[in-house]
């Protein structure tokens, strides 16, 4: 799986730009604000369909523009792709993958596959549980288009029932609505615990070994938690409803009085611990550094597990905080697929990783 040519118009500080990529490692070099980071963004997008900094289209824009185009050609599964995305100010974007437009993101992202790290991925250790569960959700919605379409159906059904427990009090008349969300609720969240589960349970034990060789020996543990009525969350969803619907109903009186959703998958989380101490509490600044490029290794390996190829490795700024014996395990552990790996001016690794070299200056990229 590689992207062998990119062309970027009115996307960030890309006032219009191309750039030709090695299959193997480029290099992404530059003085700060230039522009490094928003390259990645925009493979980031033409992968999976969405921003990792955005919350809308609009945001992904130059100031000067009303239209963005990001336009990408590669290989994936052995076939030619060819992926654009057309975004325009206040209106609906537009995709197309190998001409053939398609409605949905979820329906664009598949062409290509991408792992990323930034320095945000740092609060996968140290932050609250949502970070883990966009993680989760990141990774599942590339390997497993049911899971995106369950995760979409859900998020509806939660920010319903939300509204109805927010408003029912002054509007009696919603309450017949509220046993309608209950049970799609319920059935969404069955899928999602279900994959989730059975993805922590393929990422564990992969993290702990990549965490032990990265830190001499340390021991990294995964355990996902998810609603007390399930003992056994990688059971099919047909088996995990019942165990919903029972701690729903408990929790019924409790959802009224508090007008909050207290029973779902937007609750799950991942307890993650080091050396039998909870991460999130007593890891030191470089075991959450390490630990969060460890769970980004085994996520790669997932993938290259379930696709049968690897993913585009994209990693913003990764080694800056690193010594150089953790910095040359990084280096030896991401060959075999495409990787895009950003650095400041005055950094070696392109010496070191014998990558093409792609230099940014004020939204240009020259070879």
């Amino acid at each position: 799986m590689y992207i062998d040519i990119t062309e970027l118009q009115g996307f960030r500080n890309y006032t219009g730009t191309k750039a030709e990529f090695s299959r193997e490692i480029n290099v992404i070099t530059g003085r700060n604000a230039q522009g490094k980071t928003n390259l990645l963004e925009a493979i980031y997008v033409l992968c999976t369909g969405k921003s990792f900094r955005a919350r809308s289209d609009g945001e992904l824009l130059s100031f000067s523009e009303d239209e963005a185009r990001l336009y990408a050609h590669g290989e994936s599964g052995e076939r030619e792709r060819r992926v654009e995305i057309i975004l325009r100010r206040g209106r609906r974007r537009e995709m197309t993958v190998n001409g053939v437009r398609q409605k949905t993101a979820q329906a664009f992202a598949g062409s290509f596959a991408a792992v990323l790290f930034c320095p945000e991925d740092l609060e996968l250790i140290r932050g609250g549980a949502a970070g883990r569960r966009r993680f989760m959700d990141n990774c599942i919605s590339q390997l497993r288009p049911r899971y995106a379409a369950a995760l979409y159906e859900f998020n509806k059904a939660y920010e319903g029932k939300t509204r109805i427990l927010r408003d029912m009090e002054e509007k009696p008349s919603l309450a017949p609505l509220l046993e309608e969300y209950d049970q799609q609720l319920a059935r969404m969240s069955a899928e999602l615990i279900h994959y989730r589960a059975l993805f922590i349970e393929s990422l564990a034990p992969e993290c702990a070994r990549i965490h032990a060789e990265f830190s001499c020996g340390e021991k990294l543990e995964f355990s996902y938690s998810t609603i007390k009525t399930i003992d056994d969350p990688t059971r099919p969803a047909s088996e995990l409803l019942p165990r919903i619907l029972e701690h729903q109903a408990a929790h019924k009186q409790a959802e009224t009085a508090s007008r909050v959703c207290l029973t779902g998958a937007h609750k799950d989380d991942i307890e993650i611990s080091i050396n039998g101490a909870r991460a999130r509490s007593f890891a030191s600044q470089g075991q959450t550094r390490t630990a969060a490029l460890s769970m980004k290794l085994a996520e790669l390996e997932i993938h290259k597990r379930a696709l049968g190829e690897y993913p585009l490795l994209l990693l913003d700024d990764v080694l800056s905080e690193l010594d150089a014996t953790r910095q040359d395990f990084i280096l030896n552990r991401i060959g075999g697929g495409q990787v895009f790996i950003t650095c400041c001016e005055d950094e070696k690794i392109a010496a070191r990783t014998g990558g093409r070299v792609l230099t940014v200056e004020n939204g240009s990229i020259g070879n």
